[in-house]
């Protein structure tokens, strides 16, 4: 008599199974030639490194270490010298991993005579939009990011926001589950920094996972749920924002301003119990917020004397 057959072996439910990271790169590292000598530049030294998929991961660090390089690794563009990179589990250098990355290059060059739907949409058919897909797609992604009024006019005529916005939607056109920005808000005015964060924080909210550049720290600690810094090709810090930036030995409290008499009696209170009142400070707010709320309150100003 033959014997039963083994059960089948339980599946963990998907909660309980290790999620697979956007990104994952192991000792990646990425050497370039110099001159005639053999002599060889470094750009990424034995780099390793997980963006968690669904979130938004700010790469930084100075002009020359090494993020540039690692944008065109995970986009299949360079070798690895050495080490391995994976987008979505899928080596970097195969084809099927860019199906799932979307991109936009710190200074993209756009055929300056389309216009912005004939743009999208040539993006679209490069991407493998069905054809079937491709009009309603091309529609969506130009009113998502706000430019069907401008969808007819020539790129040529954009503003900087708008070229960012334009080709924030040919990054998304297919649809990818990767969006990589390279300097998004670079050369765009304060709105149209702002208008371009609350998209990231779309995409985030529905599913995407974005690898974001920027100089623009406040813009990275406002949008990133992890960061992760280099120089000269190394790591050397990475995190989450509130892990890295925030204080658990210290902590502010807010209260209404206090006459000198109780700020004497306040002082004595904490040092009777062995603390210090190490700073009394004015709250500010941050530039960005005042510039936006104020430009916010001149337009509905003149919209309601219209």
């Amino acid at each position: 008599m033959p014997p039963a057959p083994a059960p089948p072996a339980a599946v963990p439910p998907a909660s309980a199974r290790p999620a697979t990271a956007a990104i994952e790169l192991r000792g990646l590292t990425k050497d370039f030639p110099v001159g005639l000598r053999g002599v060889k530049l470094r750009a990424v030294d034995n780099l390793t490194l997980d963006v968690p998929a669904g979130q938004v991961f700010g790469l930084l660090g100075p002009n020359g270490s090494g993020k540039s390089t690692t944008i065109k690794v995970i986009l299949g563009l360079l070798e690895p010298t050495l080490g391995t990179c994976r987008v979505f589990g899928v080596p970097s250098g195969q084809v099927a991993s860019r199906r799932n990355v979307g991109y936009l290059p710190e200074s993209p060059y756009f055929y300056r005579y389309l216009s912005g739907e004939e743009l999208v949409r040539f993006y679209a058919r490069v991407c493998g939009v069905p054809r079937a897909r491709l009009a309603a797609r091309v529609g969506e992604v130009i009113e998502w990011v706000g430019l069907t009024g401008a969808a007819g006019r020539r790129v040529g005529t954009y503003s900087k926001g708008m070229l960012q916005r334009i080709g924030l939607a040919q990054a998304l056109v297919h649809d990818p589950r990767l969006i990589i920005l390279d300097e998004p808000t670079a050369g765009v005015d304060p709105v149209g920094s702002a208008e371009i964060s609350a998209m990231i924080l779309r995409l985030k909210a529905e599913g995407k996972t974005v690898l974001i550049t920027s100089h623009l720290l406040a813009q990275i600690e406002d949008v990133c749920d992890r960061i992760a810094i280099l120089d000269r090709g190394r790591l050397i810090l990475a995190g989450t924002v509130a892990e890295l930036v925030g204080r658990r030995d210290r902590q502010a409290l807010l209260v209404e301003t206090l006459p000198e008499a109780e700020l004497a009696e306040l002082r004595a209170w904490l040092a009777a119990r062995g603390r210090t009142l190490e700073a009394v400070e004015q709250p500010r707010t941050r530039l960005d917020q005042l510039f936006l709320r104020e430009i916010a309150r001149s337009e509905g100003q003149r919209e309601g004397r219209s």
